[in-house]
């Protein structure tokens, strides 16, 4: 007996087409440019030399790359240890139903609605001794503050304005995560008599894995590739205490105008935000299946 097959309607191609143009003008193309200069000595117009891969071990080799990738580590680091647990803190301390949630909710989310160069301004005059609430606040305290001439204080004023205007987007993933657990898994809960830590640990945690997922890959992007704030607010200084990978990409390509370095470089940190995400993806999927498997049995 013959199987007739249907033949496959290929029409819908035509659908996705606007989408791979755009994409090919906004990020293929661009990227083939990058890759172009990066193997390329440019001396002028119409004016090139093959050089290979030695742009990129010369920038491979460059100190001041290196104390940049450490403190962006180190930022990177220290925003996912500070906004995941404040984030799901605010998240479970919102009220669920009601105006109050809606109120609440506005009220988290303007911070995101704040753009980054005006998030930079903001806390430029928040920090001033003279002016600012929070640097006249520390400066009655007794602290000699001053994020313009203290490389510390700088950092820690990057971190507690990064904090300050991206832990509600981690609040409102882990508040809609909150928001889909059935309410039958409270009630069991209530009649077992389990404590508070007992449902959060159980219930809460477990459902909240998957936005979590999402809310650390997109932070760690995010922070890995922060630029405005920090050029806004320090600088980049005081001298490179607050100069990060982005920053210092910008600084090869427009302030010393080594386009081939700076090439090879756009495509090094391309390829570590891209190796970084990759990793921290896989490995929060393995432990979020073993848990799974582990509370089944």
């Amino acid at each position: 007996m013959s199987t007739i097959t249907k033949p496959v309607n290929q029409k819908a191609w035509w659908l996705i087409l606007p989408v791979i143009v755009c994409v090919s003008f906004s990020a293929i193309i661009p990227l083939m440019t990058v890759v172009n200069y990066s193997v390329q000595d440019i001396l002028g117009p119409n004016q090139a030399v093959f050089v290979g891969t030695e742009w990129f071990a010369s920038i491979m080799r460059d100190e001041d790359l290196h104390a940049a990738l450490w403190r962006q580590l180190m930022f990177s680091g220290a925003v996912l240890a500070i906004e995941l647990p404040l984030g799901v803190m605010l998240a479970l301390s919102m009220p669920a139903k009601g105006w109050r949630a809606s109120a609440v909710l506005v009220i988290i989310s303007l911070s995101l609605l704040i753009p980054w160069n005006v998030v930079g301004t903001i806390w430029q005059i928040f920090g001033r001794t003279d002016i600012g609430l929070f640097g006249w606040a520390l400066t009655q305290l007794g602290i000699d503050y001053s994020y313009v001439g203290n490389p510390v204080q700088a950092w820690l004023t990057v971190l507690l304005m990064d904090v300050w205007h991206w832990t509600p987007l981690v609040a409102l993933l882990a508040y809609a995560g909150l928001q889909s657990i059935p309410e039958a898994y409270y009630q069991a809960a209530s009649i077992d008599g389990a404590s508070k830590w007992a449902v959060f640990r159980y219930i809460q945690l477990p459902k909240l894995r998957g936005v979590l997922m999402i809310a650390v890959l997109l932070r760690f992007m995010d922070s890995f590739m922060i630029y405005t704030e920090p050029f806004v607010l320090t600088g980049g200084g005081p001298g490179n205490s607050t100069t990060f990978l982005s920053q210092y990409l910008t600084q090869k390509a427009i302030g010393q105008f080594d386009m081939g370095p700076a090439a090879a470089f756009s495509l090094i940190y391309f390829l570590i935000i891209l190796l970084f995400c990759f990793v921290l993806y896989n490995w929060m999927l393995r432990v979020g299946t073993g848990s799974r498997e582990v509370h089944h049995d």
